[in-house]
């Protein structure tokens, strides 16, 4: 473990080159601000090896994100590398319609089911956690048409929440920003309360009386839009991109008692915290959850592959099964459903994680994870840290007593979030909390390096506000 004085900020990526005037002219980038591209340019990320990437000037970063969420195996893993050629050379694709099917997409969907901890009937796999809530959207809707109810098809989804960018998985997300410009939300998806303690509890309001709290007002906004026309609660067990938010203790088995006793489904929307990322295989299991569906992605395949997967039980089997019959086929899949080279692949991801222990190791460095990242509460404008496993944030403020927010709003975590890729760590802004989700095979001695520059980052960040 190093100490503060011997870390200093790398020199700056150079702008401009060929590359990055070809990718302003041409690339239309996700989650970018078209404007501001065309002055800065692209950071260009030319190789990566373990939990390190390196961008085309031949600067190392830490991947302190994983990616987005997704690298548990971090870079250069061969084995995925040598399963995806195998099967490129075997079978590069085939398609799963009309009873046509793979051994890879077999074997898989099979070692899913061995591996999920709630008891679950089928997997339908996608191309990305988008496509898999997307897929529960319309899950929810055919079953409640297959068993005679047609109105229960409201979604309810949560302030803050975020399931994806599709028409219906990004009108369930919470965020502002997914929706503006969009005509988002659209009918039938509503939004119930956000369970961050620290922000959103009254004064002197205990945790557990906090969850109660919004577990009944997710019963009055059940009872106001109708129960009959109320068919899903979808929720991420820790709230990723809405700013790293741990349920308050409690929540969900009040959240729980209210679906039962409307007859609600639950969909459990694992896609980030799925495969290790809690220190068990799935947060449904840290959480324990007791879902109707289950959506997965990212760490499925250590994202060296795009797949996700939605598990449904068998009350929803048995009820598509029968309406399958009627109509003739389930009018409902993808070109690349149980795609053979990223079935290959996933399936050799949780070979990985079984042979190598990564939820075991998860659980060994998960401890001194936390406390550096509970650590960084010493800074003046830090107000509060918050994570579980291998996945927290720290949310900047600019009064620490009052937990006023920082203005402009999420300035300051993009200029933390520069600071830090100064140090050669990649996080994330989200806001003006800062999120850190690292490859689940970080060391400890990585841990302690990651934070050591995190700190020195922060550090001369506090310095240059005078």
């Amino acid at each position: 473990m190093t100490t503060d004085a011997t870390i200093a900020p790398a020199a700056p990526s150079a702008k401009g080159n060929s590359s990055a005037s070809r990718d302003i002219a041409s690339y239309l980038h996700p989650y970018t601000n078209f404007a501001a591209h065309e002055k800065t340019g692209p950071h260009i990320i030319s190789k990566g090896h373990g939990i390190y990437v390196t961008d085309d000037n031949g600067r190392d970063f830490i991947e302190g994100m994983a990616g987005l969420w997704c690298a548990s195996l971090g870079f250069g893993e061969r084995r995925l590398v040598e399963a995806a050629t195998k099967q490129l050379e075997t079978l590069p694709y085939y398609h799963t319609f009309a009873s046509r099917s793979t051994n890879p997409a077999i074997d898989l969907a099979e070692k899913l089911l061995e591996l999920v901890p709630v008891p679950m009937s089928k997997v339908f796999f996608a191309n990305s956690g988008s496509e898999a809530t997307d897929s529960a959207v319309k899950m929810v809707w055919y079953y409640h048409n297959a068993i005679g109810q047609p109105e229960k098809k409201k979604i309810i989804s949560r302030k803050k929440g975020y399931h994806g960018v599709t028409v219906a998985a990004a009108s369930m997300t919470g965020l502002p920003g997914n929706h503006k410009m969009f005509d988002l939300p659209i009918d039938r998806i509503i939004h119930t309360e956000t369970p961050h303690y620290w922000r959103e509890a009254q004064p002197d309001e205990e945790e557990e009386d906090f969850a109660t709290r919004l577990a009944e007002q997710l019963e009055d906004l059940i009872q106001a839009e109708g129960p009959e026309t109320v068919g899903a609660f979808i929720a991420e067990p820790i709230m990723g991109a809405g700013g790293v938010i741990v349920p308050p203790r409690t929540y969900f088995e009040k959240v729980q008692e209210v679906l039962d006793r409307y007859n609600i489904l639950f969909i459990a929307d694992e896609v980030i915290c799925g495969f290790g990322r809690t220190g068990r295989m799935f947060a449904t299991e840290t959480f324990r959850l007791k879902p109707d569906m289950i959506t997965v992605a990212k760490q499925l395949s250590s994202a060296y592959q795009p797949i996700s997967a939605l598990f449904i039980n068998d009350k929803i089997y048995q009820a598509a099964k029968k309406a399958s019959d009627e109509i003739g086929t389930f009018g409902h899949g993808f070109t690349y459903s149980g795609h053979p080279v990223a079935a290959a692949v996933a399936l050799e991801t949780l070979r990985i994680y079984e042979e190598d222990g990564i939820v075991e190791h998860v659980r060994n460095v998960m401890s001194p994870f936390q406390k550096r990242l509970k650590d960084l509460n010493k800074f003046e404008h830090i107000g509060e840290t918050r994570g579980r496993g291998l996945i927290g944030a720290f949310e900047l403020v600019a009064d620490k007593c009052l937990k006023t927010p920082m203005q402009p709003v999420g300035a300051a975590g993009k200029a933390v979030v520069a600071k830090c890729m100064d140090y050669g760590v990649i996080l994330r802004a989200l806001g003006d909390s800062v999120a850190f989700c690292p490859p689940l095979i970080i060391t400890e001695e990585q841990v302690h390096d990651m934070f050591d520059k995190v700190e020195a980052a922060l550090a001369d960040w506090h310095e240059s506000l005078g």
